[in-house]
């Protein structure tokens, strides 16, 4: 086993907390932490850009293994003891696994023929977001954009996103007017899920081409100036007495309503 840091002033654990506790920090290295065995190595199996990968004394004997078998070359590797992962832990019962990654450079949209995407404008539950991304992934939704959303890289959403932020497309285009010049130009037509009277039932909009549905705020819904920008709206038609749904599991549905569509054309 490697030396054992214990130190709770080791320049990588001090690094690791800046990151965990602060969005500034993070976007001023460039960097994001991961906690937990099954996203890291969904980390390590998609070749994203690592650069440290910190273990527990007793996570190195249960894991180590199984991790080092993948290419750590450019990954700077640290064992701590427990007591020091149960330090810089987010997660009540820690498996002492932690990784920090970089950053990906931003990247221009990359539409697709008959492409289906997913927009979260203006969520804030990290726990939303981390799930809307694990399910566009797996749907095989094209894209998924964020627009004045939570931050992408914190702790809650990285974790909540079970690994798919590794694999799902995603873009945080906050300025709006840019939002839909890029869907206009692209030949992408709009829908806002609202909760409208003159909205579609989705099971009765024939989604064909290249479309996005725009989920808004989990308490108060699309602005109505966003919803009025769409090309249409669509409501989930709901039975009894509830009139909404969690944010999450209304873009669930909507999302396999867009890829029932696609598949059937």
């Amino acid at each position: 086993m490697e030396n054992i840091i214990t130190s709770k002033d080791n320049p990588v654990i001090k690094l690791y907390q800046k990151l965990s506790s602060s969005k500034k920090e993070r976007f001023e290295y460039g960097l994001f932490v991961l906690e937990g065995l099954r996203i890291v190595e969904d980390a390590l199996r998609e070749e994203a850009p690592l650069t440290h990968l910190i273990l527990t004394a007793s996570a190195y004997e249960r894991y180590g293994s199984e991790l080092f078998q993948a290419d750590l070359r450019d990954t700077r590797t640290l064992v701590i003891s427990n007591e020091l992962g149960n330090r810089i832990a987010s997660t009540e019962k820690t498996q002492g696994v932690f990784a920090v990654c970089r950053i990906p450079a931003a990247k221009a949209p990359v539409f697709a023929e008959n492409g289906r995407y997913i927009v979260l404008f203006g969520l804030q539950d990290p726990g939303n977001v981390g799930m809307i991304i694990r399910t566009a992934d797996a749907l095989g939704m094209d894209g998924v954009f964020l627009s004045g959303s939570c931050e992408l890289y914190s702790p809650k959403v990285i974790r909540s996103t079970m690994g798919s932020v590794f694999r799902a497309d995603i873009h945080v285009v906050n300025d709006a007017d840019e939002l839909f010049r890029l869907f206009e130009e692209n030949g992408v037509r709009t829908s806002a899920a609202v909760i409208d009277s003159d909205a579609v039932p989705v099971t009765e909009r024939s989604f064909s081409g290249s479309e996005a549905v725009f989920i808004g705020n989990e308490g108060n819904g699309l602005p109505p100036e966003i919803a009025s920008r769409c090309d249409s709206k669509v409501i989930i038609p709901m039975q009894g007495n509830i009139n909404s749904l969690n944010a999450a599991m209304a873009a669930g549905i909507l999302m396999w309503e867009l890829r029932r569509s696609n598949s059937k054309g």
